[in-house]
């Protein structure tokens, strides 16, 4: 990780679960890491506690959802801090629901947030690179077991085609880049259960008992993003499907 001292990666959805844990460690690792999420308090609570390590947290309010207040972020991103170098598009949502229903607002929601926020984050991040000619940022989306298969309980299959979506676009924006001889990585990492708020955040009348099922940790997925981070410049992990021992499905 010695190459990325100092440099800015921007954290999407970083106030809790995975996206706090990648903030943690990358600041923990030397980098300057701008955390984007809707809840400036949380966020505030983990600039506080990540003071005096190797890095520096910037915290932003942003609704990545929203194009102007995107573009307004990562020119603040440009003026204050030079550009982008690594982007982690960790944001998103689950709301459950039956495909038959078709409740059509709610799979906008998931879609604004894990397909089309995911795209245009990624544009800006990569033009931030390209107009300042650095050839060896990385894209890192946080994507899910759910984009390799359907689920095998009701309810989650609109979910699970945002994340299909995000696949497919996490390869063609890889195969897109390596088109143009750009040396830009892209990487897919794809949980499987992760115990964070994801699934009650929009659901209040879901509950899951982490105890009784097999999970990771929010963590264990930073760590996935740390290692896919520090291979070596002639080394691009496309897709790490990371699940808990035990997992049969």
């Amino acid at each position: 990780m010695e190459r990325w001292l100092g440099r800015v990666a921007v954290v999407t959805g970083a106030s809790a679960g995975i996206g706090m844990a990648v903030v943690e460690d990358l600041v923990q690792s030397g980098m300057v890491v701008v955390a984007l999420a809707r809840r400036e308090d949380r966020l505030q609570e983990i600039k506080h506690r990540l003071q005096g390590k190797p890095g520096t947290m910037h915290p932003v309010k942003t609704d990545i959802t929203k194009e102007d207040d995107l573009k307004k972020t990562f020119q603040w991103i440009r003026d204050n801090l030079g550009g982008v170098d690594v982007l982690v598009n960790n944001a998103g949502i689950f709301i459950d629901g039956y495909t038959p229903e078709g409740n059509i607002d709610d799979w906008r929601k998931m879609y604004e947030v894990n397909v089309f926020a995911l795209g245009a984050c990624s544009r800006e991040a990569i033009d931030s690179m390209k107009e300042r000619k650095v050839d060896d940022g990385h894209i890192i989306n946080i994507n899910s077991i759910a984009s390799h298969r359907l689920p095998l309980m009701s309810g989650g299959v609109p979910y699970s085609s945002s994340k299909f979506a995000s696949k497919a676009i996490t390869e063609g924006l890889r195969r897109e880049l390596a088109a143009q001889k750009s040396k830009i990585k892209v990487s897919s990492i794809s949980p499987g259960l992760v115990a964070t708020e994801i699934f009650t955040a929009n659901n209040p009348t879901k509950e899951v008992d982490f105890s009784q099922k097999g999970h990771l940790l929010p963590k264990d997925i930073a760590d996935a993003v740390h290692y896919v981070l520090a291979t070596p410049p002639n080394v691009q992990v496309n897709e790490l499907i990371v699940r808990p021992v035990g997992d049969g499905i």
